[in-house]
């Protein structure tokens, strides 16, 4: 039985507890990747940006989102990690921004307001008044655009399906966990044969692969279309296409099995996901290196989005509803 919103289980408390969409470290990872995308204009901004302990990288920042969801301080950006959509796998799965944002903002409206902060501090590095990472609010909305355009691919984080996949328990490797961990960083770990962490300092192999292919243009999904909505002065409408393009492996695969307690490491599932995160990682990567730079080189006319007031409506609405 798959859970709904009106499971007893909140959903403010289950994120707190566990789920930090991709694992920390391939946070860390997927915004390594992306820096091979950014152009050196893009790179000398992001330096005086960042604060100095980055070393101008967004790799090393890529991970501070979750940490400080989980602060006092940073609670309130606890719902920027995903988006409610009211689906029921395997018939219907899909996203609506006005329906599914929560009253506290969303993934998406948080990538476009990280995109508008994040511009208007690029005007303030290049006309000189900004450098060093001096500017806390600055270096916030970027970091914040590290890690939300990389949680964005992440399936469950785009599905209200029992509370992202919180509440679905399920075996992997033997272990009981749930269905969002092993989507957050089981699957992708045991494609990489990792038993421990990736680095937080520099890319890791598995990932540098991943870099080569997405250059290459090897994935079944060609690089145009992951791009195919690019354009920083529509950030909502990116943000949105990039959630219905996770959301759809929530009917495609994510849930398309009777699990029946059977161990998902074992059961063929597992080397099924494999092609699904390697193409969503490397999505995270190239959209990231791109959105930034696009956003650098002032490629975007700026107040072009009309943003639409989010009214959640379903099953008693995400969230509290209204």
């Amino acid at each position: 039985m798959l859970f709904t919103r009106k499971s007893a289980i909140p959903l403010v408390a289950l994120f707190a507890a566990k789920a930090q969409a991709w694992g920390t470290t391939i946070h860390n990872q997927i915004a390594f990747m992306a820096e091979s995308f950014l152009t050196p204009q893009t790179t000398e901004v992001i330096k005086h940006i960042l604060e100095p302990e980055y070393e101008g990288s967004i790799g090393r920042a890529g991970a501070w989102a979750d940490a400080y969801a989980h602060t006092d301080e940073g609670e309130y950006s606890s719902t920027w990690h995903y988006i409610d959509s009211a689906d029921t796998p395997p018939a219907f799965c899909n996203v609506y921004y006005n329906r599914d944002c929560t009253k506290g903002g969303c993934i998406v409206s948080a990538i476009a307001n990280a995109t508008v902060k994040f511009g208007s501090c690029v005007d303030a590095v290049k006309a000189g008044k900004l450098k060093g990472g001096s500017d806390v609010e600055c270096s916030m909305a970027l970091k914040f655009l590290a890690h939300f355009i990389g949680d964005i691919t992440q399936p469950l984080h785009t599905s209200g399906v029992a509370i992202g996949g919180n509440a679905y328990p399920v075996v992997f490797g033997g272990e009981e966990t749930e269905l969002h961990s092993v989507w957050d960083d089981l699957i992708l770990m045991a494609d990489a044969k990792a038993d421990k962490d990736f680095s937080n300092k520099t890319i890791d192999p598995y990932f540098s692969d991943l870099l080569s292919r997405t250059r290459k243009d090897t994935f079944f999904s060609p690089t145009h279309e992951w791009l195919a909505c690019s354009d920083p002065s529509t950030p909502v409408a990116c943000a949105l296409a990039w959630a219905r393009d996770s959301n759809a492996w929530t009917c495609d695969y994510v849930f398309s099995q009777i699990f029946n307690g059977t161990d998902l490491l074992e059961s063929g599932y597992a080397s099924g996901a494999f092609p699904i995160v390697r193409l969503q990682v490397s999505k995270g990567a190239l959209r990231l290196g791109t959105w930034l730079n696009r956003i650098v080189e002032d490629w975007y006319k700026k107040d072009r989005e009309v943003i639409l007031q989010t009214n959640p409506s379903w099953v008693d609405g995400p969230m509290e509803g209204k």
